[in-house]
């Protein structure tokens, strides 16, 4: 067993409220919301961060926008953020590739 939190939720071993699974990628609702509509995207294979994503990881991560723009869409969101921290400093708490996707209400800039 992976000691990784999202490789745990990828594989089904943490129960996660799911919205989305496929085969490179799913999205399911961050447990601590901070906007109205607020649900990670992650892949299943294991990238640590963006500072990783490579040639070989490309497709997934625009796999990943694509997944991101249909559940918006599903979900009514005509507005809306998509953040990815990268590193301890920028509050990445979960070393595994994620997006953020915050809606439902207004963003302000900058972010705190």
């Amino acid at each position: 067993m992976c000691d990784c939190l999202f490789c745990q939720i990828a594989e089904g071993e943490i129960p996660a409220g799911k919205l989305f699974e496929d085969e490179l990628c799913c999205a399911f609702y961050d447990i601590d919301p901070q906007a109205p509509t607020h649900f990670l995207v992650i892949p299943k294979a294991h990238i640590g961060s963006v500072s990783q994503v490579d040639g070989k990881k490309e497709a997934v991560v625009g796999h990943i926008f694509t997944v991101i723009a249909r559940l918006t869409r599903e979900l009514g969101l005509e507005s809306y953020r998509v953040v990815s921290n990268i590193g301890e400093q920028a509050g990445q708490s979960v070393l595994h590739l994620h997006f953020h996707v915050l809606g439902g209400r207004d963003m302000t800039w900058p972010p705190g």
